[in-house]
């Protein structure tokens, strides 16, 4: 036994230094000793499918956080299973203090007050786009006293009524998220700052508040972040009380906010010197000398985001005096954004990190090659639409930029397999989108693919001469990538599919388009990509019957699949969505081959689990009442074509 050769403790030492769950799961089989090991020492657990459950919290007793977000269909009846287990044994709840249960739409106020009732430590409850909540559902939350973080985005039916009773039994709240809670007014947002003075973060974004509940929340002595995205009611007379209020607050996003001005920011600002983070963007048509003036107090600030203002050159040569903490600065979308603009930015900034020049178009080399010289430790760089960037600008940050993990060259025309050639000397790149970049071949994906081989993410979109070839270059050196746009990739064959069925780590697949892939290449996909959770097969008209068949056999973990404009079958329908039964989301559009009749029987095989579907209009008058209703009845939000 290797127990006898090494402690329990040792073992439990090592376990601990694992980073990553596929790790985690070879431990697991190495042996018993190893299993247990893996069983008593696992605190956070992620479950995919439903029918697991029970035996995983059986197993793990000391798990702190339990992530249900992506399993289907978690009912009422789920949770009676969940607890079960717990009457003659050591609960899994007695020390779980996060619970997530994120787009969980079919758990309802039973089953939710029984699964917070059981955790006596719970401190933090992510209920985000559980779009049927209501205030039965705040009733059960608000008997979690001990709650200190809440996420209730999108959950649609709760009012006033049912966040007062969350603020009345939930006194110890430090972070809330309200984001898209329609019925909530500032009566409920008045309540609420009465109740809870520890809230130290705040989303009211997208709610039809008025300046009245900035009169409430400016009362709040311990806010650091505020955001209140996209409120259209909320002025300056509103942002007006923040100026003398919150004197602990740090961060503030009021972007789309359309009826507050530059005097409104100027004010928040005059009141809050400490301020690090500022987010102000598609707000200002022009970024008035106001605004700059006051950014001077901010001797703090390390985050500003801009985007969709108009700039000029002293615009940058104020942040470039004034702003030298500068870490992240947006500017997507900006007019006047100039090469002489950046090149003073960088002047004085020179610990920018994160920096979005999204649709910037008027810069160029010259703007970028300075902003690679001066700001050495450049982590993320946006630069959609750039086209006036060439492989001059990836030389630079190839050269310089050796911590760069993020770049966005999308629909840069100018970028070529030199360029990427030279881009390939950032060995730390984890994402990189590639679309529209019509000058780059299978050898410039090549550089990449030897040379960044720790890239998650790669977006290729409508890149025509990338080829079988490059991603031959692709499966070899990109072990770890998760992540692959090969949409409209016309060169793409089911030979290239070969090769992408061994990068086992991939979960999200675009293949929209591909006109010469067949269900050859699709099972190859499915057979060897274990993890694939979002596929996206739109126009590939070539896959039938067999290729879903493989896809019915194989890709058990899929979540997400559009089969719109596909050739398969009544029978390969009913096989797709009676299998994947950790289905939810689909697109069906335009299934010539699928009879009226074959929709509704493979509608019924996946009717309790699935939660979106998307099909051709005429089948609204065409299918049956009753699965319509039914569908509904389950949570089940149906767009049409």
């Amino acid at each position: 036994m290797l127990l006898s050769v090494f402690t329990e403790d040792l073992l439990v030492r090592v376990y601990g230094k694992l980073g990553s769950e596929s790790d985690r799961k070879t431990w697991r089989l190495v042996c018993k000793d190893f299993l247990r090991v893996d069983s008593v020492t696992r605190r956070s657990l992620r479950v995919l499918r439903s029918e697991f459950l029970h035996g995983l919290l059986s197993k793990y007793k000391n798990l702190d956080t339990l992530d249900l977000s992506v399993c289907p269909r978690i009912e009422d009846g789920t949770v009676s299973v969940m607890l079960s287990q717990a009457v003659n044994s050591v609960s899994w709840t007695r020390w779980v203090t996060r619970l997530v249960l994120s787009r969980a739409s079919g758990l309802r106020y039973g089953g939710l007050e029984r699964l917070v009732g059981a955790c006596p430590c719970l401190e933090v409850l992510d209920v985000s786009y559980c779009w049927g909540y209501g205030d039965r559902e705040a009733w059960a939350i608000s008997s979690v006293r001990g709650l200190r973080e809440l996420r209730m985005d999108k959950c649609l039916g709760v009012s006033d009524v049912g966040l007062a009773k969350i603020a009345v039994g939930c006194g110890k709240l430090e972070r809330l998220s309200l984001k898209w809670c329609m019925e909530i007014s500032d009566l409920g947002v008045d309540l609420l700052c009465k109740k809870c003075l520890e809230l130290k973060s705040l989303d009211v974004s997208y709610l039809k508040v008025t300046s009245e509940s900035l009169r409430s929340i400016a009362s709040l002595p311990k806010l650091e972040v505020l955001a209140m995205v996209g409120c259209p009611f909320l002025d300056d007379y509103g942002l007006q009380f923040l100026e003398h209020g919150c004197p602990s607050l740090q961060a503030i996003d009021v972007s789309r906010c359309g009826c507050v001005s530059s005097s409104g920011l100027v004010s928040v600002v005059r009141g809050h010197r400490g301020l690090a983070i500022l987010n102000a963007g598609y707000r200002f048509s022009e970024l008035s000398a106001m605004v700059l003036h006051s950014l001077k107090d901010l001797k703090n600030l390390n985050t500003i985001r801009i985007d969709g203002a108009q700039v000029s050159d002293s615009s940058f040569q104020t942040f470039s005096t004034n702003c030298k903490s500068l870490v992240e600065i947006g500017l997507s979308k900006c007019v006047g954004v100039t090469n002489m603009g950046i090149m003073q930015l960088v002047y004085g900034c020179v610990g920018l990190k994160i920096v979005n020049l999204t649709c910037c178009r008027f810069i160029t080399d010259e703007a970028i090659s300075a902003l690679a010289n001066s700001c050495r430790n450049l982590v993320s760089l946006k630069l959609e639409a750039c086209d006036k960037v060439t492989e001059k600008s990836l030389d630079q940050l190839g050269s310089c930029c050796l911590q760069l993990a993020e770049l966005d060259l999308t629909d840069c025309c100018g970028v070529n397999d030199k360029g990427l050639k030279y881009l390939s000397r950032c060995s730390e790149l984890l994402s990189l989108k590639l679309g529209l970049c019509t000058n780059i071949s299978d050898k410039g994906l090549a550089y990449i693919a030897y040379n960044c081989t720790k890239i998650s993410e790669l977006d290729l979109y409508r890149c025509t001469s990338i080829g079988d070839d490059g991603l031959a270059a692709l499966s070899s050196g990109c072990k770890n990538l998760m992540k692959l746009n090969l949409s409209y990739c016309n060169g793409v064959t089911d030979r290239g599919m070969q090769y992408i069925g061994r990068i086992g780590q991939l979960s999200d697949l675009e293949m929209r388009g591909l006109v010469n892939l067949t269900s050859e290449g699709l099972t190859a996909v499915a057979a060897g990509c274990k993890n694939l959770s979002d596929l996206d097969l739109k126009h590939c008209g070539k896959i039938d019957d067999s290729g879903f068949w493989a896809l019915s056999y194989y890709s058990r973990n899929m979540r997400q699949i559009n089969m719109s404009y596909c050739a398969i079958s009544d029978v390969g329908l009913c096989m797709v969505l009676g299998n994947l039964t950790r289905l939810q989301d689909v697109k069906l559009v335009h299934l010539m081959n699928v009879t009226v009749k074959g929709f509704e029987l493979a509608l019924r095989t996946c009717c309790v689990r699935i939660k979106k579907v998307k099909l051709i209009g005429s089948l609204r008058f065409l299918l049956s009442t009753e699965i319509l209703e039914t569908l509904h009845a389950r949570g089940c939000k149906i767009r049409w074509e």
